[in-house]
């Protein structure tokens, strides 16, 4: 008999991917190439990818959820969406070289402040002038927590892994002017989430 794995599933991408589908309608809205860093089980790449025909859809992430994305990929067997690419933000050349826009979603507040830092100056790399990045997720304003959720959600990553935690918009466009990036729009998301959009200069 052989063993078929199931597809890895996260409900709250299934809750977000509509508000976040309407903010990358607005600056993702040219044909190009789209690279999703941390694209976690798959879902978000393929529903993206049907939602957005005329770009092509990148996933990547680390080596232990490729084979969870390759499953939501195949099953889609979109035209668009591409065999998804290991990728460490840490690691130098990235696998891609240029990418019209960038897409990452729960991402900053996982990763330890040194990847977050990786992370922009990467996508200052491969982002072509004009692009844009577009970060969802939980963010600080000014130091402080926008939500009482979002401080107890703070915590428990804090006691998972103390490198982990919410982090603040100022650093985060701290992070971005020094890679060539421009806030345009904080758009305000569902449950104490935000959509932070930077475009290339």
């Amino acid at each position: 008999m052989r063993f078929e794995p199931s597809k890895p599933y996260s409900e709250a991408c299934d809750q977000n991917r509509d508000p976040i589908l309407a903010v990358l309608r607005r600056y993702l809205d040219r044909p190009g190439t789209v690279l999703e860093i941390g694209s976690g089980t798959g879902q978000h790449a393929v529903y993206f990818g049907a939602a957005l025909p005329h770009l092509d859809w990148q996933p990547s992430d680390v080596p232990a959820h490729l084979p969870g994305i390759r499953l939501w990929i195949e099953e889609a067997a979109l035209p668009n969406v591409a065999e998804p690419l290991k990728l460490d933000v840490r690691r130098t050349p990235w696998p891609v070289q240029a990418v019209d826009g960038v897409y990452s979603a729960n991402t900053a507040h996982i990763m330890h402040w040194p990847d977050v830092e990786a992370m922009f100056e990467g996508v200052g790399r491969v982002l072509r002038p004009g692009g844009c990045f577009c970060l969802y997720g939980p963010f600080n304003e000014d130091g402080e927590f926008t939500s009482e959720s979002n401080a107890r959600f703070h915590m428990s990553l804090q006691m998972r892994d103390p490198g982990m935690g919410i982090r603040d918009k100022a650093d985060l466009d701290r992070l971005a002017g020094a890679a060539g990036l421009e806030l345009v729009e904080d758009v305000v998301m569902p449950v104490n989430n935000f959509t932070l959009v930077w475009r290339k200069r």
